[in-house]
Order: C-alpha cells, then structure tokens, then sequence
C-alpha cells in the first residue's frame, strides 16, 4: 500500500513553492487565492524572503501547509493515496490532500491555528530541545521528575525525541540528560513549547474556529499526531486535532502503525525530505521518495 506524509514546521526554505508557480496554471491560481484569503503576500514571502521572513509562525505554517497542498493538487491523477499522516501542522495538509478538508477551509483554520499559536508563545517564556541517544522512557521519567513544565513533544524516531516546555524547565532536563549520556541535548531555535501544556490557550481558540469548520469523510483513513491511530470519522478527526495542540506528536508510533497496517512505500508531499529520514531510521524495510510535479 502507497502511503503519503506531510511535513510540518522546520521544513520551510527560501523560494519554496516557486518551481510550482512557474510550471502549473492551478498552482498559480491556488497561490493567488491564498494571498486573497490571507489578505497578505505569501508567495512573494515564500519566492523571495529571507530564512527570517519564513521563521515567523504566522508565515511558516501557511507556507508549509501552501507548498504540500498545491503540490498533492496539481499531480491529480497520479496521487491515489491509500493511507495518509502529517507531522504536527502536516495533518492539516494531509486532511485537505484526502478530502477531509477544502483547500479554503484548511488554510483558513492553518492560519488560524498560527496566530493563536504565535499568541500563546508570546504570553510565556517557553522553548523545545532535542534530545538524541536516549531510550523514550528515559526522557518521560526525567520530564517528569523535573518542576514546573516539561514534556516529551515529538517522538520522531527511535533515540530521537524533542521536549517542549516553560525555558526553566526545558533547561534543567537537558542538563539531566546530558549527565544520562544523551548524545545530543540541545535548545531549538523556536518561538515556544508546541505540543505542551502552555498551548492549551491556542487550544481553546483553534476549537471554536475547528468545531465551526464543515470535515467530511476522507478518502482513506488519516494516522493522526495524538493516538498514532487510523481515522476516518469526521467528528473524531476534529477532536484529535484540537488535542494535538498540547499532546506530543507520535511520528514514531504512526509510522510503525501504517506499515503494520500495510504501507510498503511513503512519498512525501512537501519541501525538504525531514520525514523520509525519519520514517528510514523507523524501518528500513519500506521505501521513501519525494512527491515530484
């Protein structure tokens, strides 16, 4: 079975999505309405600004989200997914390549989702680390004899999880394990805790705008962040995204479970390659590549 998987935040880069713009007339057109319905310039942001320009969250998430969607839109025919998964901000692009979501309504809620996030990172102190060479249970129970917040965010791949909280606490785990032999254990350039309890503010907002938003039935069934699970039921789509805001991203188990499932190949639709090095470090019994138009 083909599997499609969808990249999140970090996999921006300058220029991203121009080639698109150039080559498709719907790509041009889906970039144009983008910019209408955002009421700013995010092609011009995305073709021409700087690593900086697209660090923002309020760019980053759209653009991402942009590059993924149009991408899976122009191939048309050739994209037949029989299973779908996003990385954190991902699942939206992967709900709108399925049909769970209109393009509109996805990047409408994206953004959404983007400044409520931007917002929350802004009313508290708060970063993510890496860490890298550690078993997962080992990083859970230093999180969870540390004070104040910190939690396991991201499990990425095996030995490789990311923690998210206030910056007090992220930097005493990482001291902690460091002194546990962890290869690497270090601060990421973000803007705040994703996927922590200091998001539970961006919650509250993006459930309001996603319990007024029409989901229908996807084509195939969606592995969803929280559960690492198969969805296909609108409702329980909804409440997993809401709850993906401050729950940890399960890529590991997500993978493990889509090719327990049947998934023999995954094609990622989106810049960079982020998720086919970590779905190889998962299992190198499947094959991976990029979407290409």
């Amino acid at each position: 079975m083909k599997a499609y998987v969808f990249p999140g935040q970090g996999a921006q880069f300058p220029g991203m999505g121009r080639d698109l713009y150039e080559k498709s007339p719907l790509a041009k057109e889906l970039f144009g309405r983008a910019d209408t319905i955002l009421g700013f310039s995010i092609t011009s942001l995305m073709f021409e600004g700087t690593e900086d320009d697209l660090k923002q969250t309020r760019v980053t998430q759209p653009a991402i989200f942009l590059h993924s969607t149009i991408l899976a839109a122009v191939l048309q025919d050739s994209f037949k997914p029989e299973m779908v998964a996003g990385h954190s901000l991902g699942e939206f692009s992967a709900l709108v390549a399925n049909r769970a979501l209109s393009f509109v309504d996805g990047l409408l809620l994206v953004s959404k989702r983007a400044a409520a996030m931007q917002k929350a990172c802004e009313a508290s102190p708060s970063t993510m680390a890496a860490i890298i060479g550690l078993e997962d249970e080992l990083v859970e129970e230093v999180c969870s004899s540390v004070g104040g917040t910190v939690v396991p965010a991201n499990y990425n791949s095996p030995g490789q999880i990311v923690i998210s909280g206030s910056v007090d606490s992220v930097d005493k785990a990482v001291e902690i394990l460091k002194g546990k032999g962890a290869k690497m254990a270090v601060r990421l350039a973000v803007g705040g805790a994703f996927h922590s309890p200091l998001m539970e503010p961006a919650r509250i907002e993006l459930e309001e705008a996603i319990r007024m938003t029409n989901f229908s039935r996807p084509v195939c069934p969606v592995y969803q962040n929280v559960n690492a699970s198969p969805a296909t039921d609108p409702e329980i789509i909804k409440a997993n995204l809401v709850a993906q805001l401050t729950s940890p991203v399960r890529w590991t188990q997500s993978v493990k479970n889509m090719i327990a499932g049947g998934a023999s190949s995954f094609t990622e639709v989106g810049p960079g390659k982020v998720l086919q090095g970590l779905i190889r470090k998962i299992s190198r019994e499947v094959a991976t590549d990029s979407a290409a138009f």
